[in-house]
């Protein structure tokens, strides 16, 4: 249900922070927690028609329906996605943890913008560890605005090495453009339940500028190094989503308990009649960044310039466990080059 312009805003109680206000407008809700445009009802995008348009914007070509993706999403089981674990490799050499340092202070600029604090264990139930719906919201748009550049810069370097080499790339450029996209479907599901205020658009604007430079000049370098890097960033990525999933099923997010997943998740995953709510969601949220964390592990586990994609290969021994890209094999720390090279 939309907000017409005849709605009077309803003001949240409470002075916001400077990086929290919104531009005011009719039919809108001023001063959310953290930058974020929510609905008086539910977490939804509805804001102002125009501004929907925007981020969801129909074909303009009067003769085309809609646009389908050349990338069909792998089917999961819910008891593969609840097999899904925390997990962490160590750091082996100055590479690693070069990659995992960087991780460390990237997770701290992350949780100071969303206002995450991740508790101790027996700090479970304090209240400055608490997260409510709107601090979620934030963090994973912010993640995940973030999260969907690695695998553009991988490929996208990849592709142009390719072409000046005059020779094949064996399979890495498909799945790193893969990632990425599958990225940005996460971000753009999550628009549909709330929409980023001024603010916030400029943070993400400023860490995509800063990412993508920084990333793409250290590919250049050491991509067995970013790839490391990406692996302990899904790291924690799955740790995010494996704490909201605790707080749902915890009954510490109300407002999500009966919340329906938005119809462009339900396509992109395909998922069944009955397991369409916001907990499946992210649910499949999680099990991406798992397979995301095992995949670029084992993508720096390779020699970057000789090496096949394994998650693309055909093996001589079908029998044995091999790199898959749905959920029927899974290494959180990634698979060792002599298992699949």
């Amino acid at each position: 249900m939309l907000l017409f312009p005849a709605t009077p805003a309803r003001i949240i109680v409470g002075a916001p922070k400077p990086y929290q206000l919104l531009y005011a407008r009719k039919g809108t809700i001023c001063g959310t927690p953290r930058g974020l445009q929510l609905s008086a009802s539910r977490f939804n995008s509805l804001t102002p028609g125009d501004n929907l348009k925007d981020s969801f914007p129909p074909p303009s070509a009067p003769h085309i329906k809609d646009v389908n993706t050349s990338w069909v999403h792998p089917v999961y089981t819910t008891e593969q996605m609840r097999a899904v674990a925390v997990g962490h490799r160590d750091a082996k050499n100055w590479s690693d943890r070069m990659a995992l340092g960087t991780v460390k202070v990237l997770r701290w600029g992350m949780d100071s913008v969303s206002g995450y604090r991740h508790p101790k264990p027996g700090q479970e139930h304090e209240a400055k560890f608490q997260m409510t719906e709107k601090n979620w919201l934030t963090r994973f748009i912010f993640l995940e605005s973030v999260a969907g550049v690695p695998g553009m810069v991988g490929g996208m370097l990849r592709h142009l090495r390719s072409l000046r080499g005059l020779k094949r790339d064996n399979g890495w450029i498909e799945t790193l453009l893969e990632e990425a996209y599958n990225e940005r479907m996460h971000l753009l599901t999550f628009l549909k339940l709330a929409k980023p205020g001024f603010f916030m658009r400029l943070l993400v604007l400023g860490a995509q500028g800063v990412f993508f430079n920084g990333f793409f000049l250290c590919y250049l370098i050491s991509p067995s190094t970013c790839h490391r890097f990406v692996g302990y960033l899904e790291e924690e990525a799955v740790l995010t989503y494996t704490r909201a999933i605790h707080d749902l099923e915890t009954g510490k997010l109300p407002e999500w308990e009966k919340l329906d997943a938005p119809e462009i998740a339900v396509q992109y995953w395909k998922m069944p009649e009955g397991k369409r709510t916001m907990k499946d969601l992210l649910l499949y949220v999680r099990a991406d960044e798992a397979k995301h964390r095992e995949v670029n592990h084992t993508f720096g586990n390779l020699i970057q310039a000789s090496d096949p994609n394994p998650y693309k290969s055909q093996y001589k021994d079908p029998m044995k466990p091999r790199p898959k890209q749905d959920l029927t094999t899974v290494k959180t720390t990634g698979w060792e080059r002599d298992e699949v090279i």
